[in-house]
């Protein structure tokens, strides 16, 4: 089996064109390995963006046919997506070429690199991205692998989760959904918060647990957050927006204006273009890492002045006939809540629409889905949802959407269902007041970016 980056030179992607998979296949072409890759999107004489994208990064793609494996691939990569069954992996099996997971190939990267792992199940893409920026800033060319594009690179025309950077770091995100978080043994470890997500809270415990005992070196944790809290390694490398916490980082004077929020840092002020405490949150993780490896306070301040956001959070589409529409990856609980929270003080109310994804998912949080929802809107806000995306398989279709936003009515609130998500203006228009914000919030489905430029353009 393969145990380092530096025993392949020849790397096949099954499932390329997902978001983690294209991640790392940017960093290995641009680390000077021979790339390519198929993804059952990539269909014939069909136009794909990121097949585009990945293409003039030099990296060859093909139809999902088994075409593109041969004799002189070394390495063949699926994601959790990728079953035995698909043709490729057969014929991968039948060449002899090792098969590894996605997550299996970024640990092995980032034990070639002095690695900063960015936990938690809410805010690892913002805040790596902000840490991404202050380190650039600083002049230290750190790279990174993200789970979301980042603004800055997409505007050079890429696909914009990944960057090589010549500096020693490296920024990755450790997912907990899959369990892989346990797989790496990064020097800084960053733990932002843990909230029933994926998996039971017991079992998130043991995971994080896992990571804190990986971690070689500096060790962040949240203090605010009560269940991370008790994962820290010590008080004085730690975060906390509570004023009488002991954490050595600690914000405070948070003040929300337009898109823009305004807050301080151990009496070191901060400004930043994007909505919402909790993304004073993420800064401030990002801050305590960076100010502990020996950045400046002012350093980061310039930094996040700067800092243009990464794609689908808090996204502002426009404005049009005096409605504020706002595009959001939010789609587990405690996302909801914070996004229509941040949202609030951009207009008179807030329309929010949601489509959940997965049966399993929004079987498993329905519970928190209507509380931490329902808790989140004032009495003039409304929640909206369509049916649950699904991505195919073998699930258990016994629950709706319906159902959520039934209990949330049950609850007292403004609460809809639009079974068919195309129909949603048509029936919400109405309720789209002057002065009033649309949140369109969902995850996993490719076809959101889409139905929300569309809606905007319809609007």
């Amino acid at each position: 089996m393969i145990q380092s980056v530096h025993e392949f030179k020849n790397v096949f992607f099954i499932g390329i064109a997902g978001v983690g998979m294209s991640a790392i296949a940017q960093w290995l072409v641009a680390d000077g390995k021979n790339v390519s890759g198929s993804d059952r999107y990539f269909l014939p004489n069909e136009f794909n963006d990121t097949k585009e994208k990945l293409e003039a990064e030099g990296i060859k793609c093909f139809l999902q046919n088994g075409q593109g494996i041969t004799a002189d691939t070394e390495l063949v990569v699926v994601s959790t997506a990728i079953e035995d069954t698909v043709p490729e992996v057969q014929k991968s099996k039948q060449l002899n070429i090792p098969i590894i997971k996605r997550s299996e190939l970024l640990a092995l990267i980032a034990k070639s690199k002095r690695t900063i792992a960015v936990g938690g199940t809410s805010g690892k893409s913002t805040t790596s991205a902000m840490l991404f920026q202050i380190m650039e800033e600083a002049g230290w060319q750190p790279g990174i692998i993200s789970g979301a594009g980042l603004v800055s690179i997409i505007k050079q025309g890429k696909i914009g989760n990944a960057k090589y950077g010549n500096g020693e770091w490296l920024i990755i995100e450790a997912d907990e959904s899959d369990g892989s978080i346990v797989q790496y043994h990064p020097e800084v470890g960053l733990l932002l918060n843990i909230d029933k997500d994926h998996q039971e809270i017991d079992e998130l415990m043991q995971i994080f647990g896992i990571f804190k005992n990986n971690t070689k070196g500096l060790f962040v944790v949240n203090q605010s957050n009560a269940l991370a809290k008790q994962l820290s390694a010590n008080i004085k490398n730690d975060f906390s927006t509570d004023a009488l916490s002991n954490a050595g980082y600690i914000a405070g004077d948070f003040k929300q204006d337009g898109m823009q929020v305004h807050f301080s840092i151990n009496n070191h002020p901060f400004c930043i273009n994007t909505v919402g405490k909790h993304n004073m949150e993420n800064a401030l993780a990002a801050i305590s890492v960076a100010h502990q490896l020996g950045i400046d306070y002012k350093v980061a301040a310039i930094a996040l002045e700067q800092y243009e956001g990464i794609y689908r959070r808090h996204q502002l589409l426009g404005k049009k006939n005096g409605v504020t529409v706002i595009d959001d990856y939010a789609h587990n609980p405690a996302k909801c809540a914070a996004s229509i929270l941040a949202c609030q003080p951009l207009g008179t109310k807030v329309i929010a629409w949601f489509q959940p994804h997965g049966y399993g998912p929004t079987r498993f949080l329905r519970a928190d889905f209507v509380k931490e929802i329902a808790a989140a809107l004032r009495d003039q806000d409304e929640i909206w949802m369509s049916e649950i995306f699904y991505a195919g398989g073998t699930a258990v279709k016994d629950i709706s959407a319906n159902d959520l936003i039934n209990d949330i009515k049950a609850l007292g609130k403004n609460a809809f269902f639009v079974e068919d998500r195309n129909l949603f203006l048509q029936q919400a228009r109405p309720h789209l007041t002057e002065g009033s914000v649309l949140l369109l919030m969902g995850a996993r489905d490719p076809g959101l970016e889409t139905f929300s430029k569309a809606l905007f353009e319809l609007l």
